[in-house]
C-alpha cells in the first residue's frame, strides 16, 4: 500500500504541474513532508523513530509514538494491545541502550526523570532504575541481552512486520473502502492476468491453425478461421465478466469451436466457399479485416498471411515530429525522440507508461540505447556532445565533447559488447535537418569523421580512416558480435570495418546521393541499405559493390517526408533514424509510408518485394521505424510525422 500511495502522490504533483496549479503543488508538499503516517510507508516510519533517537529527542519520540497510537493502535482488539505495550517498551529500551552505547548518560538520567512516576509501577521496568549508576551495563546479566545487535535487529523486524500487517488491514480498522485513485496496483495485477489469458488464447489459436492440411498432389486445402478469431480485437473485453465463470465459458467456447473446425468438410482447390451457410447470429459478426487474414493467390495454390494484426495502440506524449524511435535490447523500454529535442523513455508492457522525460536545452540529432546496461542511452546534440543517460536513475552519467569544427552528431552505436560505441561527428552543411523546398544542394558532401570511444573510460580510442576523404556518415550498425561496423555517408559510399583491426574492409558507391539507412541481413552474409535515390539494395559482403537484389520502394518510404497543410503550409524533413527493420527471421521487412507502415516478404530473384500487410493508423507520413520480435508475437513501432508513434502488435503463423 505504501508504494501505490507514493506513486500516487508522484501522479498528483505531475498532474498539478502540468495544470499549473504551483500554490496548491506548494501546500501538497508541506502536507506530505508533515505527515506522520509516511504515506503507510513502513520504513519510513522506522527511520522516523531513529532519527529521534539518534538525536535524543525523546518527547518527540514518545508524541509521535502516542500519534501512532491514537491513529493506529487503538482501533485494534484488545487481544492485541499486549504487543503494543511490549513494542513501546522495547523503543524506549532501545532508546536507552542508544545513550548509554553513546556515552550520554546525562540524557539516560533525563529519561528516568521525566518517566520515572509513569514506569515505577510496572514489573518489566524495576530492575531499569539502576541502569545510570552501573559502570559498564553490557556486562550485567541482566542488561547484556539489550546491548546485542541480535536484540536490536529482532526488534526492528518486530516492529516493521507489525505495522506492515496493521497497514494491510487498514479499511478493516477504519470501516472506509481504498480511493479509486489508489486501486491502479490492482488494475495492473488485472491488467496483467488477462494478459498471460490472453497469451493462452493466442495459443490455442495457433495450436488451431497449424493442424495436418490434407494434401493431394499439388492440391492445398486452406482453412477458413473460426468466428472466435475473426473478433480477436474483442477478446481484451473477455476480463470485465466474473473470473469464474467467464473462464470456464471460454475453455467450453473454444473447444466448440475447435470440434466445429475440423468437423467441417476440407474445402477442394477451385470451390467456393463464399455460399456457405453462416451460424445462426452470425450476421451481427464483423468481417475479417482483409489485410489481416486473406490469401494471397499465387499459382495454382493459396497462401495464408504470415501475420496477423492482433492489436494497434498509440503513444502521443510528443508534440512534433519524430526522428527517432528505438526498442531496448531487452525489449523492455522504448526511446523517442522529437525535432524539439524532446526525449521520452516509456514502457508498453504490461501498460503504456512514460519512465522518463528528457528537456534538451541543445539541438539532439542522434539516440542510442547502451547494450551493457541496457537502462542507459546515449544522446548525439548538434552542438558536438554526446550524453550518457540512465533512464531508472533519471540524470546524465557524464558528458563528452567532440572536436569543435564537427559539431553535428548525426549517428551513435554502441557495440553489443557494451565496452565501446561510435560516433558520427559532421561539420555544418548548407542545409539544416528540414530540406527547405528549392533549396540549392550543397556541391560536395559534408565534412565528417567517424570516432571510436571507450564506455568505461570515456576517452576517444581512435578515428577511423574514412577513404577517398572525410566525409559526414549517416548511418552506421554493428554485426551480432560486434566485429564488424557497417556506414552509410553522405557521398552515397557504403563502408565496412574490420573492428578487430579497426580498418576498413572495403567500401562501394551505394546510391546517387546519400545513404539513409543502412543494416546487416539476418545471416549477416549481405547488408541492406536505402538511399536518396529512393532504392533499397541488397550487396554481399563478400564481394565488394556485387548487388545481390535490388527493390523499388515508393517515396514515401525512404523520404524525403512531406506534411503538407492549409494555407500552403508544407514540411519538409530529411530521414535521420531508421527507414527499415527485420522480423526475427530476417524474412519480412517493416519500411515506412505515407499512412503507416508497410510489411514485404523478401523473395529471391526477380520477383522484388511482395506487399504482405499493412499496419495503417497513422494520419501524417512515418519517418522511421522499428522491429521488436519475441516468439510468435512481435511488436512493430512506426513514428510519424504529427508526433504519434503506434505499436502494433503481430502474430506470425507458421506453418
Amino acid at each position: 500500500m505504501g508504494s501505490a500511495v507514493e506513486r500516487t502522490d508522484d501522479m498528483v504533483r505531475e498532474y498539478l504541474t502540468f495544470r499549473g496549479f504551483t500554490s496548491t503543488l506548494k501546500l501538497l508538499d508541506a502536507e506530505i513532508k508533515a505527515d506522520k503516517e509516511k504515506g503507510f510507508r513502513v520504513d519510513k516510519i522506522i527511520d522516523q523513530l531513529h532519527q529521534f533517537i539518534q538525536a535524543y529527542d525523546l518527547s518527540a519520540l514518545k508524541e509521535y509514538w502516542g500519534y501512532l497510537d491514537r491513529r493506529l493502535f487503538c482501533r485494534l482488539e484488545d487481544v492485541y494491545r499486549p504487543t503494543v505495550n511490549k513494542l513501546r517498551t522495547s523503543l524506549f529500551r532501545y532508546y536507552l541502550v542508544h545513550t548509554v552505547q553513546s556515552n550520554r548518560i546525562e540524557k539516560t538520567q533525563e529519561f528516568f526523570h521525566k518517566q520515572g512516576l509513569e514506569l515505577q509501577g510496572h514489573a518489566e521496568w524495576r530492575d531499569w532504575f539502576i541502569l545510570p549508576f552501573i559502570q559498564s551495563p553490557e556486562q550485567n546479566p541482566v542488561f547484556s541481552p539489550y546491548f546485542t545487535r541480535q536484540w536490536a535487529d529482532t526488534f526492528l523486524v518486530s516492529l516493521h512486520n507489525f505495522l506492515s500487517v496493521l497497514f494491510q488491514q487498514r479499511n478493516a480498522l477504519t470501516n472506509s473502502p481504498h480511493p479509486v485513485l489508489l486501486s491502479f496496483d490492482a488494475e495492473v495485477q488485472r491488467t496483467i492476468s488477462l494478459q498471460e489469458e490472453n497469451e493462452q488464447l493466442r495459443q490455442m489459436l495457433f495450436a488451431l491453425q497449424v493442424e495436418p492440411r490434407m494434401k493431394k498432389d499439388e492440391e492445398i486445402v486452406h482453412h477458413k478461421l473460426p468466428p472466435y478469431v475473426q473478433n480477436m480485437d474483442r477478446l481484451e473485453y473477455l476480463g470485465d465478466q466474473p473470473p469464474i465463470h467467464s473462464r470456464q465459458r471460454r475453455y467450453q467456447d473454444h473447444e466448440k469451436e475447435r470440434k466445429e473446425l475440423f468437423s467441417k468438410p476440407l474445402t477442394q482447390k477451385g470451390e467456393s466457399t463464399d455460399t456457405e451457410p453462416q451460424p445462426e447470429g452470425a450476421a451481427d459478426t464483423p468481417d475479417v479485416p482483409s489485410s489481416q487474414v486473406q490469401a494471397v493467390a499465387e499459382g495454382a495454390g493459396l497462401v495464408e498471411q504470415p501475420f496477423i494484426k492482433l492489436s494497434q495502440e498509440e503513444y502521443g506524449e510528443h508534440h512534433s515530429s519524430i526522428m527517432h524511435c528505438r526498442v531496448d535490447c531487452s525489449g523492455r523500454r522504448v526511446a523517442s525522440l522529437d525535432v524539439d529535442g524532446v526525449i521520452k523513455v516509456w514502457s508498453f508492457n504490461p501498460m503504456m507508461q512514460t519512465k522518463a522525460t528528457i528537456m534538451s536545452k541543445s539541438p539532439l540529432l542522434s539516440l542510442e540505447w547502451a547494450t551493457k546496461p541496457d537502462r542507459l542511452l546515449l544522446l548525439g546534440s548538434g552542438v558536438g556532445t554526446v550524453r550518457l543517460y540512465d533512464t531508472e536513475a533519471k540524470k546524465n552519467l557524464y558528458e563528452l565533447a567532440v572536436e569543435e569544427g564537427y559539431p553535428r552528431i548525426l549517428s551513435l552505436a554502441c557495440s553489443p559488447s557494451g565496452t565501446s560505441f561510435v560516433c558520427s561527428a559532421a561539420a555544418h552543411a548548407a542545409r539544416s535537418g528540414s530540406l527547405l523546398e528549392g533549396a540549392n544542394r550543397p556541391v560536395a558532401p559534408v565534412l565528417g569523421k567517424l570516432l571510436l570511444w571507450d564506455t568505461k573510460t570515456v576517452k576517444q580510442q581512435l578515428q577511423f580512416s574514412l577513404e577517398p576523404g572525410p566525409v559526414a556518415i549517416n548511418c552506421t550498425a554493428f554485426n551480432h558480435n560486434g566485429n564488424l561496423l557497417v556506414t552509410g555517408a553522405a557521398d552515397g559510399v557504403i563502408r565496412l570495418f574490420d573492428m578487430q583491426h579497426y580498418e576498413s574492409a572495403m567500401s562501394w558507391k551505394a546510391h546517387d546521393g546519400e545513404v539513409y539507412s543502412v543494416e546487416f541481413s539476418y545471416d549477416e552474409n549481405t547488408v541492406f541499405s536505402i538511399g536518396e535515390d529512393g532504392k533499397f539494395i541488397q550487396w554481399n559482403i563478400h564481394r565488394s559493390g556485387v548487388k545481390q537484389s535490388e527493390y523499388s520502394l515508393p517515396q514515401d518510404a525512404t523520404g524525403p517526408f512531406v506534411l503538407s497543410g492549409y494555407s500552403g503550409y508544407r514540411q519538409v524533413q530529411v530521414p535521420r533514424g531508421r527507414l527499415f527493420a527485420f522480423d526475427s527471421e530476417g524474412q519480412h521487412v517493416l519500411t515506412c509510408s505515407s499512412t503507416g507502415g508497410l510489411i514485404y516478404r523478401l523473395n529471391e530473384g526477380e520477383s522484388g518485394l511482395e506487399s504482405i500487410l499493412s499496419l495503417g493508423g497513422h494520419k501524417a507520413p512515418v519517418v522511421t521505424v522499428d522491429w521488436c520480435s519475441a516468439v510468435d508475437c512481435g511488436t512493430c513501432l512506426t513514428a510519424s510525422m504529427d508526433g504519434k508513434i503506434k505499436l502494433s502488435t503481430l502474430l506470425a503463423q507458421k506453418s
